[in-house]
């Protein structure tokens, strides 16, 4: 059973974003207009990126990075990696030629029986979506947070805000950094 772990840029009160912004509210950009950047609070990044095995994501996040991630330095090796895209309305034929190999899947059941096959983690970037849906289906095994100071209101969720069974969390992995930044890595608990 491969791990799937989601990871993701978040505000105090939950709102997720894409580094650079997303068009749509008052507060879009907060990722690194509003916080002094520390090069050690995203040591967790590269980390993340060696030790993947595949990228899955959502179709609006695979929008968004296919123009982008496969001509930057910074995210070269994902270009190696299997890449995962879960949508019912993506084709083959909108799917970028230069970011190596892309997969559609169609369902959360395509998500589970990926997680069934050999190997080792499968990271999530982005993906607001998909992330709760994942977490819903009880198919998400870890989280690396950043957790920026900040409280924002309106924005991108990433947790569900479905009525279901407490969820419980160990931290396994915390640190502070001195722009408020904290890196909190958590297992889910079965």
């Amino acid at each position: 059973m491969r791990t799937l772990i989601t990871t993701a840029f978040i505000s105090l009160d939950g709102v997720v974003e894409g580094p650079g912004g997303e068009p749509g509210y008052r507060n879009s950009g907060w990722t690194f207009k509003d916080i002094e950047f520390v090069p050690e609070a995203f040591e967790i990044k590269e980390r993340e990126q060696q030790q993947s095995t595949a990228v899955l994501m959502g179709r609006v996040s695979y929008e968004a990075f296919s123009p982008v991630w496969p001509d930057m330095a910074e995210f070269a090796h994902y270009k190696t990696l299997p890449k995962y895209v879960v949508s019912t309305t993506l084709t083959d034929d909108k799917l970028v030629s230069n970011w190596g190999e892309t997969t559609i899947l169609r369902t959360l059941d395509d998500v589970a029986a990926l997680k069934a096959t050999d190997g080792g983690p499968i990271i999530v970037h982005g993906s607001a979506k998909l992330n709760q849906a994942l977490s819903d289906a009880g198919l998400i095994d870890r989280y690396h947070l950043l957790v920026f100071p900040l409280l924002l209101g309106a924005g991108k969720r990433l947790f569900s805000a479905t009525d279901k069974d407490t969820q419980k969390l160990k931290l396994i992995e915390h640190e502070v950094y001195s722009n408020g930044l904290q890196k909190q890595v958590f297992d889910i608990v079965r």
